[in-house]
């Protein structure tokens, strides 16, 4: 703000006074010798302060302002050079974790099948012995069952051979059939006997 207003300063003034030598009009001119001079004079005093006062500006304000400005860019430079960097070394970590994803995705497959295979085998294990169990448990019953119906079967062919022997023993329980069946009955023990 400060330089501003010395140079808006510098420009009034130097404009200022060839105006003021221009209001007099040519009448001044007249009066004066070489009147034509003194405004050349004048243009060249006025251009030599604006000089003079916009190089003393210049030496104070633009040394410092430049090599301030300098220094921004220089940091700019290197924290665009730094960021850059950060970028690309992403970029490549990206890379090889893209590969190595690939990779990742072929092993989490190759485990899954191995998964699946073991977890296969162990089911058909379990069905083995479960069928194995059922198998046994079936045995078991049907070897009661028959144990049962082969009992039922002795029990039904004793009490059928009761039957027949008891229709025989009555049908032969006639006088001649006692005799006969002592007869035998006493045969057999001679014979047992003997």
């Amino acid at each position: 703000m400060k330089v501003l207003s010395i140079a808006i300063l510098l420009l009034f003034a130097a404009f200022s006074l060839p105006a003021q030598h221009a209001a007099e009009g040519p009448a001044a001119e007249t009066h004066e010798t070489g009147g034509h001079d003194d405004m050349i004079v004048w243009k060249w005093a006025n251009f030599a302060i604006l000089a003079a006062g916009l190089g003393f500006l210049m030496a104070k304000y633009a040394k410092p302002f430049f090599a301030s400005r300098s220094r921004a860019i220089v940091q700019g430079l290197t924290e665009a050079a730094a960021l850059r960097a950060q970028a690309e070394a992403r970029a490549v970590e990206m890379d090889a974790r893209l590969r190595k994803l690939d990779a990742d995705v072929e092993s989490l497959r190759g485990d899954a099948r191995a998964e699946a295979a073991a977890e296969g085998e162990r089911m058909r294990r379990d069905a083995e012995r479960d069928l194995a169990k059922i198998q046994a448990n079936a045995e078991r019953e049907i070897e009661s069952a028959a144990k049962a119906a082969r009992q039922d079967l002795k029990d039904h062919s004793a009490a059928l051979a009761l039957d027949l022997a008891r229709q025989k023993v009555a049908a032969r329980m006639t006088p001649d059939g006692q005799d006969q069946l002592v007869r035998a009955f006493a045969g057999n023990l001679r014979r047992e006997n003997s």
